[in-house]
C-alpha cells in the first residue's frame, strides 16, 4: 500500500459514504488538499514520520475505530493532529480520546465552519511541530557532525551549517567535491542526521561499474531479463527503499542510464530490467560528482534536465588546499585514531614535519591526508613531497625566491595553526607589523580570519 501524498492536508476516514463525500467538499471548496478512506486499516502504515497533514476521523466505525487509529498513529507520532468525530452521547467517549491525545473533537451535527476552524488549527499546529522538529535535528548533535566534519576553517563551518539545514530536510542533494575531498562522509552524515536515519543507507560508485552490469544493478532485473539472468535481483534503488541511496561519480553514467535515473527522480518508481511493474519508492537520492555538470550539460556530455533535477540543494565540498588551519587538527586526529586501531605509542610532529604539512597541495585531500597520517602512526614519516625538494636535489628550475616564498608560506601556516585569537597575536607571535602580515596573508591565499577581537 503506497504512502500519503505528502501534498494531501487532510485524511478523512468515516465509514458513512455520504457524510465523507459532504465534508470533503467542504474541506476542497476551502482549498484544502483531502484524501478520503472509508476504513482506517493501514492507515498507520500509510503515514510517515514527518507527513505534514492532519487526520480527522469518526470514532465508531467498524474494524478499527477512531480510538484504536488514535493509538496507532501516536505510536509513531505522538504529535500528529487527529480530530475525532463523535455521535450524539459519545461525548464521554470524546473526553477519553482527548485524554489520549486527540487534538480536538466534533460532536454531530456541526457546523462546516467548525470543521474548517479545527483542521487549520492542526494543520498550524503541526507546521510548527515540523518546523520545530527540523530546526532541532539542524542545530542538534552539532558535536557528532563536527566530530564527523573536522575542522574549524570558515569553509568547514559553513559545509556544517548547510549539512545540518539540510539533514532535517528530504530533497535529494548534489554533492561537488575533488576525489579524497570527502564526499561518502557527507552523504553519510546527511542520511544520519535525517530522519530516514533507521532505513538503509546504500552506496554505489557508478565509475567503478562495468556499462554491461550498471542497469542491473541500480534498477534490478527479473529472471530471463538477459543471458545468466536466472533468478530476480532487486537493485540498489529498490534495496534503499525507506532510506538513502549515495549514487557517486554520476558524471560516468551513458546517456541510457541517465534517462532511466531522470525518471525515476520524477515520478519515483523503479521498473526492474525485464519486468513491467512499476514499484514505488520512497527514497532520498544523494548524488556526487567530481565534475561540474553544468559545464559537462553545456558541452552534451551530461543530459541538462538530468542535471537542473539533481541541482536543487547543491552542496560544494571545500578542497582541503583551502582548508590550511584544519590540516594539522585533521592529521592529529587520524594519527591519533591510527595508533590506537594498531596499538602503537601516541607520535608528536616535529616542526619541519608541521611546516611540510602546512605547504603540502594536497591533490587527494582527506584520503591521502588519511594516508599519511597512517604512514606517520606506524613511524614510516609522511611520505609527502617538500615543494622544491625535487628541484633542489637536481638544482631544479625553481628559483630561490620561489623557494623562499614556499618557506614563508609554510611558516605563517603552522603559526596561524595555532589557533590565535586575533591578528595581532598572530602578528606578535611572528614578529610581523599588522599590514605586513595582511599584505602576506594575501599574497600567499591564507585565510587569517578578521581583527574583531583586536
Amino acid at each position: 500500500m503506497s504512502a500519503i501524498d505528502a501534498r494531501t492536508q487532510v485524511l478523512l476516514i468515516d465509514d458513512d459514504a455520504h457524510l465523507r463525500q459532504a465534508l470533503a467538499q467542504t474541506l476542497d471548496l476551502a482549498g484544502l488538499r483531502v484524501e478520503t478512506l472509508a476504513d482506517a486499516r493501514g492507515v498507520a502504515e500509510r503515514i510517515g514520520p514527518d507527513w505534514p497533514g492532519v487526520v480527522v476521523s469518526d470514532i465508531r466505525m467498524p474494524g478499527i475505530d477512531g480510538l484504536q487509529l488514535l493509538e496507532q498513529l501516536h505510536q509513531q507520532d505522538a504529535e500528529l493532529p487527529v480530530l475525532l468525530i463523535t455521535g450524539h452521547g459519545d461525548v464521554p467517549l470524546a473526553v477519553q480520546a482527548m485524554r489520549a491525545g486527540a487534538y480536538d473533537f466534533l460532536e454531530k451535527p456541526f457546523a462546516s465552519e467548525a470543521l474548517l476552524d479545527g483542521v487549520r488549527r492542526a494543520l498550524e499546529l503541526r507546521r510548527l511541530v515540523l518546523d520545530n522538529r527540523s530546526l532541532r535535528l539542524a542545530l542538534a548533535d552539532r558535536s557528532e557532525l563536527g566530530a564527523r566534519l573536522i575542522g574549524q576553517s570558515a569553509p568547514m563551518l559553513r559545509l556544517r551549517e548547510q549539512v545540518g539545514a539540510l539533514a532535517a530536510i528530504n530533497t535529494d542533494v548534489l554533492i561537488l567535491g575533488e576525489t579524497g575531498a570527502g564526499k561518502e562522509v557527507v552523504a553519510r552524515a546527511l542520511h544520519d542526521l535525517s530522519a530516514r536515519k533507521k532505513g538503509p543507507f546504500v552506496a554505489i560508485n557508478a565509475g567503478a561499474l562495468a556499462e554491461s552490469v550498471v542497469e542491473s544493478e541500480l534498477f534490478g532485473h527479473e529472471a530471463g531479463a538477459f543471458t545468466g539472468a536466472q533468478k530476480r535481483r532487486i537493485g540498489k534503488f529498490e534495496f534503499a527503499n525507506g532510506g538513502t541511496l549515495f549514487l557517486d561519480e554520476i558524471e560516468s553514467m551513458s546517456p541510457d542510464v541517465q534517462v532511466k535515473l531522470l525518471r525515476l527522480l520524477q515520478e519515483r518508481v523503479v521498473e526492474r530490467l525485464g519486468g513491467n511493474q512499476l514499484i514505488p519508492l520512497d527514497i532520498r537520492v544523494i548524488a556526487a560528482t567530481k565534475e561540474d555538470l553544468r559545464v559537462a550539460a553545456d558541452q552534451g556530455r551530461f543530459r541538462a534536465d538530468l542535471y537542473y533535477r539533481l541541482n536543487v540543494a547543491p552542496l560544494s565540498i571545500p578542497p582541503l588546499r583551502e582548508r590550511g588551519a584544519d590540516i594539522l587538527v585533521l592529521f592529529q586526529h587520524h594519527a591519533d585514531a591510527a595508533t590506537q586501531r594498531h596499538g602503537l605509542p601516541s607520535r608528536e610532529l616535529q616542526p619541519g614535519q608541521r611546516a611540510q604539512l602546512l605547504s603540502h597541495t594536497w591533490p587527494g585531500n582527506v584520503r591521502e591526508l588519511q594516508n599519511a597520517a597512517e604512514r606517520f602512526a606506524m613511524g614510516l614519516g609522511l611520505g609527502l613531497d617538500v615543494p622544491g625538494a625535487a628541484s633542489m636535489a637536481s638544482g631544479g628550475e625553481q628559483s630561490l625566491g620561489e623557494k623562499v616564498e614556499a618557506f614563508e608560506k609554510a611558516l605563517i601556516a603552522a603559526e596561524m595553526a595555532k589557533e590565535h585569537s586575533s591578528l595581532r597575536s598572530l602578528a606578535e607571535a611572528l614578529g610581523l607589523p599588522r599590514k605586513t602580515l595582511h599584505d602576506k596573508l594575501r599574497k600567499h591565499g591564507l585565510d587569517g580570519g578578521s581583527d574583531e577581537q583586536d
